[in-house]
């Protein structure tokens, strides 16, 4: 009986970093897969864009809905910039074709050890 009842804290947890991954992906190709198309109109790679972007508030904001059982709002807006940065590092190598240098590992790093400290809980 203590999987049943850990269930929705089980849920909680996992559920908002999955779907902020998939919502992401959304997100990533929404901003930035347009780059492969530089001869499209403007106007048409926004209009497309925001369509996918619609999709990663469909799943962005039950992430949050979900997560904020568990998760503070920092706690949820880290994890969501952190995610953000290794599907973006995933995106720009394989669909751009861009290299990822040791200035982008050093950067991301830093970012990574901001957000360490907001899961760490008080100082002091």
């Amino acid at each position: 009986m203590a999987f049943a009842t850990s269930w929705p804290t089980l849920a909680s947890t996992l559920a908002p970093i999955l779907l902020l991954f998939a919502s992401n992906v959304f997100m990533t190709f929404a901003w930035y897969g347009h780059l492969k198309f530089p001869d499209k109109a403007l106007w048409l790679v926004v209009v497309a864009s925001w369509g996918i972007a619609f999709f990663e508030y469909c799943l962005a904001v039950p992430a949050n809905r979900i997560g904020h059982a568990v998760w503070s709002a920092a706690e949820l807006k880290t994890m969501q910039e952190i995610i953000t940065l290794i599907v973006f590092a995933a995106f720009s190598v394989t669909y751009l074709g861009e290299a990822l240098t040791l200035n982008h590992v050093v950067g991301f790093a830093l970012v990574a050890a901001g957000a360490f400290f907001i899961f760490m809980g008080p100082l002091g």
